[in-house]
């Protein structure tokens, strides 16, 4: 039975694998996630077949439960929501780890109570199995608030505090307390201080809050994908605490992955991990007052219409649309969807810019143009549109603000500066969409909103567009 519950694990992992690999492209992703759930369904019948199963009653229940949670939340939440419910999960998953580990230790305590040989098939308590233990536990703990944080950040509920300073300050203090008090719990008799553990997830619990609290929403997709490895570490750890060479794998590859996911993103945003842990947000460190960006904009603007935009795009050869958060928020994917099939049956080219931190995950504007069947092969990745925004007539720019700023190229002490962007200001005319002239993330002003071959369109994005369409169709 061991050897088909491992066998079963390998085939399990080998299905994750390939699923994480088919969701490297929009094409491709359906495919990877469904395998990837088959996986996880293989995985979970091995698991329930492991001999330390006592009764499946509580399991049935929990099934029960749980699938009839996710399925609701799979129906109901929207796709501009995805990163709040990505994030919470990630935290779920935190909780998990977190309690699963703490009910196995409490498991260990009652053994160690009763006679020799009373319960046969119990891990020992080795330096290994305290090793995992504890590395479960706190990370668990870490990850359980840190990502209920990042979704109450998503969700505009708390905002960038003003007292970066005292964070770091706690951050570096729990850091001392934790590593003192991991080695005295892994060098002594563990079982002796639950206490002590006690202790230790509290202080992980505030670690998680102090972590993410100072980080500036324009490094949310950072955090989401730092969080959904710490997640896979935690399970990963869970597995060697509980012999389950399932959990071991599947923690594995979600700690893995989730690593790369996150040095891909620090490229992709010209900053390293550790400034985004604890260098505070971007907008705290631009310094621009409000009064500032205003002044940096005032009579620069040229303002223009949904008719005027019309009557530019009737011309063009080529366009590129540049989705961004605000795309997200006015739920516009269908409308541009709609127009740029206008366009295309007029001969024009239409191709989509994508940032790898435009939204606030990564693939995010890949997930909500695919939800509006926007076909696969027209989404380019930013280092392969650059170089056409050259050659394109219009671009349009929905709702994306500091992945479009000139400063990150030119501009030495821009915040943002080095931080790879959409070149889309070597358009021939660049059309934006915007509610206002309000910063970015970065919490400062953008020059391509100023320049010589720019216009600006106020108002929600999905209207707007519906403007354009309806001044095309007049055309």
């Amino acid at each position: 039975m061991q050897v088909f519950i491992n066998l079963a694990y390998l085939v399990a992992a080998i299905l994750f694998i390939f699923g994480i690999k088919g969701m490297t492209t929009p094409k491709t992703a359906v495919r990877g996630n469904q395998m990837s759930a088959v996986g996880m369904l293989i995985a979970v019948i091995a698991a329930l077949l492991e001999h330390h199963v006592v009764t499946y009653g509580y399991i049935i229940i929990g099934v029960i439960i749980g699938a009839g949670i996710g399925t609701f939340l799979a129906r109901k939440v929207q796709m501009t929501s995805m990163p709040e419910m990505v994030a919470a999960l990630n935290g779920f998953g935190g909780g998990a780890s977190l309690l699963v580990a703490s009910a196995n230790y409490l498991e260990m305590q009652q053994a160690a109570a009763l006679p020799a040989g009373t319960l046969m098939g119990m891990p020992e308590v080795s330096l290994m199995w305290s090793v995992a233990l504890i590395l479960s536990i706190l990370i668990g703990a870490v990850t359980l608030t840190g990502s209920f944080v990042a979704v109450g950040k998503l969700m505009g509920k708390l905002g960038d505090p003003s007292s970066i300073g005292m964070f770091k300050m706690i951050v570096k203090i729990c850091f001392a307390l934790l590593i003192a008090g991991a080695i005295y719990f892994v060098a002594d008799d563990p079982l002796e201080h639950s206490n002590l553990l006690i202790v230790m997830v509290v202080i992980c619990l505030l670690l998680g809050v102090a972590l993410v609290i100072p980080i500036g929403g324009a490094d949310m997709p950072v955090v989401i994908a730092l969080l959904n490895s710490y997640s896979g570490l935690a399970g990963s750890a869970t597995g060697f605490v509980l012999g389950n060479n399932g959990l071991i794998i599947t923690g594995s590859l979600v700690g893995a992955s989730g690593l790369i996911l996150t040095t891909i993103m620090c490229k992709a945003m010209n900053r390293s991990l550790t400034n985004v842990l604890f260098g505070g947000s971007m907008a705290a460190e631009s310094g621009v007052s409000k009064d500032e960006n205003d002044a940096f904009y005032e009579g620069k603007v040229k303002v223009s219409s949904a008719d005027e935009v019309a009557m530019l795009l009737d011309s063009a050869k080529k366009v590129i649309f540049v989705p961004g958060y605000g795309l997200a928020v006015a739920q516009a994917q269908h409308a541009t969807r709609e127009l740029a099939s206008m366009l295309q049956d007029h001969g024009i080219d239409v191709k989509y810019a994508i940032h790898p931190v435009a939204g606030r995950m990564p693939g995010h504007m890949n997930v909500l143009l695919a939800e509006a069947e926007v076909p696969y092969e027209q989404l380019v990745e930013m280092d392969v549109i650059n170089p056409e925004f050259a050659q394109t007539d219009v671009a349009i720019v929905l709702g994306a603000n500091d992945v479009t700023n000139p400063a990150a190229s030119k501009d030495k002490n821009s915040p943002i500066y080095g931080m790879p962007i959409l070149q889309v200001q070597n358009a021939k005319s660049v059309v934006v969409v915007k509610r206002g002239l309000s910063p970015g993330f970065a919490g400062i002003p953008n020059e391509l909103f100023i320049n010589e071959n720019s216009l600006m369109v106020h108002g929600d994005a999905k209207l707007v567009l519906q403007e354009i369409i309806s001044a095309m169709k007049d055309l």
